[in-house]
């Protein structure tokens, strides 16, 4: 029988190919005030997160520790990067998606739909066509928290996706109360969104839905995928071997394919938000409120950034 520590938390035996029984919780870093947002960027390899109250993005690697990226981030929330290698963020207090030049410079890439201002996107992946799609709940305009308090202009939390050869947003999905996380399978073929709106209203179950993706990015509801059992999802990722890892109130929930809870990783605060990443690309890094963890697994990240230690 194999003996886990007490972070790790089996509940089918194919997580124990997932992870290492000697596998260790690491806390990198701390006194942060909300982390969020972590990307590895494994041609300078560094993890960059998010502090958003405290409207900073962070920069961690081994050999140079802890600093600060990005000042005056304006909340910057959730990123990602695009196929060329390129930050992409979302800001809650531009209320814009924003994307980081090679120079240093920063490209508008969406802050309004018809004619009004979007609420205050949220979390952002980047498909294979170059296609950028993203969440906009209202976390951002509900206070000065993480944002800055406003009306909502926007006749629904939409989902969106910005085409690549056209420029034109639209939305994809517009019946979250408050879409969170969203990342794609492996294969793109299916599109996994976090429902989060029990934050503000416990009738709302705290579930990831998934979406089966035609071509050209037009989405059918495949239904709910799994509910999270501790607290709400809100970043999620996805290995390659198709399973699916989301924060959780209690640390990171691993589900299979098929939607089976496999086990957990516990972490003592609350995730916001996870990636996989490291030289080796076997390291998944957490952002748990005020901390960041990183924890060794045993599978790799399905972004491609995640599977070379060189990628431009």
């Amino acid at each position: 029988m194999i003996h886990l520590p007490d972070h790790l938390q089996t509940h089918d035996d194919r997580f124990l190919g997932l992870v290492h029984p000697m596998s260790q919780l690491e806390q990198l870093a701390t006194g942060f005030t909300w982390t969020e947002g972590p990307v590895w960027f494994g041609d300078h390899e560094c993890l960059l997160f998010s502090d958003i109250p405290s409207q900073r993005i962070m920069r961690y690697s081994d050999r140079e520790g802890l600093s600060v990226y990005r000042a005056g981030s304006q909340f910057n929330n959730g990123n990602t990067r695009d196929r060329q290698g390129r930050l992409i963020g979302c800001r809650h207090g531009a209320r814009d998606v924003v994307r980081t030049e090679f120079d240093g410079t920063l490209t508008v890439l969406a802050d309004s739909y018809d004619g009004k201002r979007l609420n205050s996107p949220n979390d952002v992946v980047v498909s294979s066509d170059g296609a950028v799609w993203f969440t906009d709940p209202t976390y951002g305009i509900l206070s000065s928290f993480e944002g800055h308090e406003a009306p909502r202009e926007q006749a629904a939390n939409h989902v969106f996706r910005l085409d690549p050869v056209t420029g034109t947003l639209a939305p994809v999905v517009s019946d979250f109360v408050q879409p969170n996380g969203l990342v794609f399978s492996p294969d793109e073929r299916r599109l996994y969104i976090a429902e989060s709106g029990s934050s503000h209203d416990d009738a709302v179950p705290s579930v990831i839905r998934q979406f089966d993706v035609a071509e050209g990015g037009a989405l059918t509801d495949a239904g709910v995928f799994a509910t999270i059992d501790n607290g709400l999802p809100d970043g999620m990722r996805v290995d390659t071997q198709g399973n699916l890892w989301s924060s959780a109130a209690d640390g990171v929930h691993c589900f299979a394919p098929d939607g089976t809870l496999l086990g957990k990783i516990l972490v003592p605060e609350t995730v916001a938000n996870l990636a996989f990443g490291g030289a080796d690309g076997f390291r998944m890094y957490i952002a748990g409120t005020t901390s960041l963890y990183r924890i060794f697994v045993n599978v790799k990240g399905a972004e491609p950034w995640t599977r070379s230690s060189r990628q431009r």
